[in-house]
C-alpha cells in the first residue's frame, strides 16, 4: 500500500486542491470517515462541516464545504463540492450567508408542509452552525 493517495477538491468556481495526500477526513451524511490510500472504493454525499487533507508531509490544510460528493477509488480520493472555501477564506458573514440559506430553505419546507423535508432543512441548519463553530466563528446575529 502507498503512503499516499491524490486528492482533488473541486467545486464550481474552481479547483482548490489537488495534492498527494496521506489522508482525508471527510464530513459524510452518513457520518464522517476518513480515506486513506488502499482505502475499499466508495461514493458519498457530504453534510456541511469541515474537510481536512493531511497533506504527504504531515502538514493539514482544512476546507469549508456546504456539501457534494465524495468519490473514494484505487485512483485517489475526488471531492466535488457544492461550495467550499478554505478556512482562512470563511467569515462570519459567510457563516451567516450559508446559516440564512438553510433557515430560509426549513422556513420554506415549514410553508409548503413538506414533514418529510422539515427534518432534513433543520439538520441542514444545525450543521451549517455547527461548522461555523467549529472553525471558530458563529454566525453574526
Amino acid at each position: 500500500m502507498a503512503d499516499t493517495m491524490q486528492f482533488d477538491l473541486v467545486s464550481p468556481e474552481r479547483r482548490l486542491a489537488s495534492l498527494q495526500a496521506r489522508e482525508v477526513r471527510i464530513p459524510g451524511t452518513d457520518g464522517d470517515l476518513t480515506a486513506m490510500p488502499g482505502h475499499a472504493p466508495l461514493i458519498t454525499t457530504l453534510r456541511p462541516g469541515v474537510l481536512r487533507i493531511i497533506k504527504a508531509d504531515g502538514s493539514s490544510d482544512d476546507y469549508a464545504v456546504t456539501g457534494g460528493f465524495a468519490e473514494i477509488s484505487s485512483a485517489g480520493t475526488t471531492l466535488l463540492a457544492e461550495e467550499a472555501l478554505h478556512v482562512s477564506e470563511v467569515t462570519p458573514e459567510i457563516v451567516k450567508r450559508f446559516v440564512e440559506r438553510a433557515s430560509e430553505a426549513l422556513r420554506a419546507a415549514k410553508e409548503a408542509g413538506h414533514h418529510d423535508l422539515i427534518d432534513d432543512a433543520a439538520k441542514l441548519m444545525a450543521d451549517m452552525v455547527a461548522m461555523g463553530d467549529h472553525i471558530g466563528i458563529s454566525p453574526a446575529p
